[in-house]
């Protein structure tokens, strides 16, 4: 097969790839970390495929010159990767871990050494497992990101983080994917801490929201030059014109999108709220200036997207409108798509982000410049004869996806880069290894890397840009 045509993006884009500190890392006990939610989630029996946890993932912690290498030779302008929050302070407050701090500051000059410019992650899931207990005092049913003070937490660390490394990096991101942490870890209960609650995810997105507030603050008051937010924002269609799927749309946008875009780029809740969730959006854990901190510029938006979402109208799960969780809104997903599936079961419909994109710069005056922070395709790529990993239908999928985000710049939207998901294949949460989304190949027994053909195409495709550009190598 013949690999397809490289997509042409504006002299100035920017290329990268994207990890995440639990996935790669391993070293879950080493060198004074502490305990995460994701390491007491993976380790409950019934939890993750096949009682996979996080413990050793890629070995990165050991291994991650060699990484570094596989970027250097990649090509990539920028690597987005995610701090480990218990691996700097522990208990989530308090002392921080000096050997956790040198690990992100070799990690960090390793990159710069390299010609590669950081994009560091403060949250991606791992809260420290000490913060998930509720606050003494507290009357709320849970902690973590239940209660208000882990979003004060989360600021201090984010104080921290900047103190000890905005030196060396530009561009912050505070939460990846809040959806997820609040509605698949405290609603659905797929992902850590396992909760199927509705006010206690509701509770959690706003405190999350809050947290990010409370950290662009911190950040920018030590300097940084760079701050955003990642989403997994969704396309969301109607199964059919019907007043019911249309209004389930309208709750699903709610759901998925709007809880996070509203208070970020318009400056207001969600409309829906109540038609969503009735008397569970009561906002009992809002106070009076949240809206501002949440609220306050973006230097940019980072935006995930893998695959559009068709919605119906359903029957709610449970009848009882105050004993329903969060997701349970009366919607279904439906797959209308009649198009290549990943091994995930998402349906590849790369004109989606071109839409998504063109409608945010079209709703949100606000809009700061995009990234795409995540992109990718999970796929069931083995070793070949020959010793290499031919992923041909990866190829076609950055390939399509890329040419997409270029139409939507070409269409107005201010889109500065893309980070394919991921540099590694790596254990991919309550999924284990099952599912391989790298540009690179990971034997999870030797933890021997072998660079994809997706590699090849991926660092084809800059070395083009950049010849096209006439923007110099690194």
């Amino acid at each position: 097969m013949h690999p397809p045509d490289f997509p042409e993006l504006p002299a100035g884009f920017r290329f990268g790839a994207a990890t995440a500190a639990y996935q790669i890392e391993g070293a879950h006990d080493a060198d004074g970390r502490g305990p995460s939610i994701w390491d007491t989630f993976s380790h409950t029996p019934g939890r993750t495929l096949n009682g996979a946890t996080g413990d050793t993932a890629c070995d990165h912690y050991h291994r991650y010159r060699e990484d570094v290498g596989l970027l250097r030779d990649l090509g990539v302008d920028s690597y987005r990767f995610s701090l480990s929050w218990p691996r700097l302070i522990p208990a989530g407050t308090g002392p921080a871990n000096p050997r956790g701090l040198d690990f992100y500051d070799r990690l960090i000059d390793e990159l710069l050494a390299a010609g590669i410019a950081p994009a560091v992650t403060l949250y991606h899931w791992d809260l420290p497992q000490a913060l998930e207990a509720p606050p003494p005092g507290s009357t709320a049913t849970g902690g973590g990101w239940r209660v208000r003070e882990t979003a004060e937490a989360f600021a201090e660390y984010a104080a921290l983080a900047a103190a000890r490394y905005g030196d060396r990096v530009e561009r912050w991101i505070t939460l990846n994917e809040p959806y997820c942490s609040a509605f698949v870890g405290h609603a659905e209960g797929r992902h850590a801490p396992g909760a199927q609650e509705g006010r206690g995810a509701l509770a959690a997105a706003h405190h999350l929201l809050l947290a990010h507030g409370l950290a662009v603050q911190a950040l920018r008051s030590a300097g940084a030059q760079e701050v955003g937010i990642i989403l997994n924002i969704d396309r969301i269609h109607a199964a059919s014109d019907r007043p019911e799927d249309l209004a389930a749309v309208r709750r699903a946008e709610v759901l998925h999108n709007e809880t996070w875009t509203e208070p970020l780029l318009g400056g207001r809740y969600p409309r829906g709220e109540h038609e969503t969730w009735g008397a569970l959006a009561d906002g009992a854990w809002r106070r009076p200036g949240d809206l501002r901190l949440i609220g306050a510029p973006l230097d940019f938006l980072g935006v995930n997207f893998y695959r559009p979402v068709t919605v119906a109208a359903a029957a709610h799960r449970t009848p009882d409108p105050g004993l329903r969780d969060a997701v349970d809104i009366g919607v279904t997903e439906l797959d209308p798509y009649g198009t290549r599936h990943t091994t995930m079961g998402w349906p590849v419909v790369p004109r989606a982000l071109t839409e998504l994109l063109r409608d945010l710069h079209a709703r949100y005056p606000r809009l700061p410049p995009v990234w795409i922070t995540e992109n990718g395709s999970a796929e069931d790529d083995t070793v070949a004869p020959d010793g290499l990993v031919h992923d041909t239908d990866r190829i076609a999928y950055l390939a399509d996806h890329l040419a997409a985000v270029a139409d939507a710049v070409a269409q107005g939207v201010d889109v500065r880069g893309y980070h394919v998901w991921s540099l590694l294949d790596n254990f991919e949460w309550a999924r284990g290894y099952d599912q391989r989304f790298g540009l690179v190949h990971i034997d999870h027994d030797t933890l021997n890397r072998t660079p994809k053909d997706s590699y090849r195409w991926y660092q084809g495709m800059i070395t083009a840009h950049r010849a096209r550009t006439e923007e110099p190598a690194r």
